[in-house]
C-alpha cells in the first residue's frame, strides 16, 4: 500500500487541496482518481508518482512504502 494518505495528512492537505497543488505543477488528476491511488484500488502511474514526490518533498521509495 502506498503512503499517500499518511503523507497527505502529515502535510495537512485535503485531497481537494492536494489536487489543486498538483494542477499547478502540471499533473492534473481529479480527486476521485487520487482517492483510488490512496486506497490502492488503482495503480499509481510513474509520472504521477514523480510529481507527488516533488510536491511532497519525499522520495518515490517512501511513497511506495519501500523506505521509511
Amino acid at each position: 500500500m502506498y503512503n499517500l494518505k499518511k503523507i497527505r495528512l502529515e502535510k495537512g492537505h485535503s485531497q481537494k487541496k492536494l489536487c489543486q497543488e498538483l494542477e499547478k505543477i502540471g499533473c492534473g488528476i481529479d480527486r476521485t482518481t487520487y482517492t483510488r491511488y490512496e486506497t490502492g484500488s488503482r495503480e499509481l502511474p510513474c509520472s504521477v508518482l514523480i510529481k507527488l514526490s516533488e510536491c511532497y518533498g519525499v522520495s518515490t521509495d517512501y511513497i511506495l512504502g519501500i523506505k521509511k
